[in-house]
């Protein structure tokens, strides 16, 4: 791919964050009015339907979070609970097959990663295109010895 983008570049499933924001700030403005609206409530019971909308909006919150950031120095994966920073060398394969809920990268040290911000959940053919890019940035910033194999050290 010769149309690699500039970098930084942020890849995160915008639709589905669409999705859930809006449902968790509708979901606590409804529940927010109703437990105003409604007159047989105490004010404790009103604060406790408040508080829980709220904390419904903060779990949609965090199911909004995952993203992938590339830059010069490497890739940062923002799941829901947790952050990770790699460096290019780190990464030996994107890989988004059918069927996957996200991209997964294999790692040098014999693990993968799960990246829930390249997801083809609500737009499929984004983040097909998403998981091609990330898949050229790292073929293109990757230090290979010669007959294709990857130099784990670099100097």
């Amino acid at each position: 791919m010769s149309d690699l983008p500039r970098l930084p570049v942020t890849f995160r499933p915008s639709r589905t964050r669409a999705v859930l924001l809006g449902a968790g700030a509708a979901i606590l403005v409804v529940i927010t009015t109703v437990a105003m609206l409604l007159e047989q409530f105490s004010p404790g019971e009103r604060l406790s339907f408040i508080l829980t909308a709220a904390l419904l909006f903060g779990v949609l919150l965090l199911l909004s979070r995952p993203k992938v950031v590339a830059d010069e120095t490497g890739v940062t994966v923002v799941n829901i609970a947790g952050r990770r920073r790699l460096d290019w060398a780190e990464i030996l394969r994107v890989n988004l097959r059918p069927g996957d809920p996200w991209v997964f990268l294999d790692l040098s040290d014999g693990t993968s990663l799960p990246v829930l911000g390249i997801q083809p959940g609500i737009a499929k053919r984004r983040a097909i295109e998403d998981a091609r890019t990330l898949r050229a940035l790292v073929e293109a910033r990757s230090v290979r010895e010669p007959g294709g194999r990857r130099d784990e050290h670099p100097g």
